[in-house]
């Protein structure tokens, strides 16, 4: 099942649950998939659709961070909350040493051996590692390796 159904299904039985979180959460990034679907002129792959997720999830972790640093910890709860659920349509997130793992073989490959390498790096990597982190934590990583 094509992951963008299985969204809409997963709505449709939240709905009949009255599982209000959830039933906001799948409404809120079927809106996303819409706009982005809109934008393409064309359906979706379920690629495509998990980088709208993993968007979903980078907006959800900016905000709880804000909502913290606010003294909101109820807002920052309720979007972790959402985290939570929209991970459950990417795939397995890579713990730290997997991610480090990856990027060793990466600058190995492109002969990287300094900060200035970060750019070639990441192009090399980001394919890898699509959908399963976060850019920023790659970037991160990346640029403690290589100083």
């Amino acid at each position: 099942m094509p992951l963008e159904a299985r969204i809409a299904e997963d709505l449709k039985n939240a709905m009949k649950q009255k599982d209000e979180l959830r039933v906001s959460c799948l409404r809120m990034l079927k809106t996303a998939l819409k706009r982005k679907r809109v934008e393409l002129n064309r359906d979706l792959t379920d690629e495509e659709v998990q980088g709208v997720i993993a968007s979903a999830v980078r907006q959800g972790q900016e905000a709880a961070e804000e909502f913290k640093a606010g003294g909101r910890t109820d807002l920052a709860e309720k979007e972790e909350a959402e985290i939570r659920i929209f991970y459950e349509y990417l795939p397995r997130q890579l713990n730290p040493e997997e991610i480090d793992a990856i990027l060793k073989e990466v600058i190995a490959e492109t002969g990287a051996n300094s900060a200035k390498d970060l750019g070639k790096v990441m192009k090399a990597a980001m394919p890898r590692l699509a959908g399963k982190t976060q850019g920023k934590e790659v970037n991160e990583r990346a640029r403690r390796l290589l100083s």
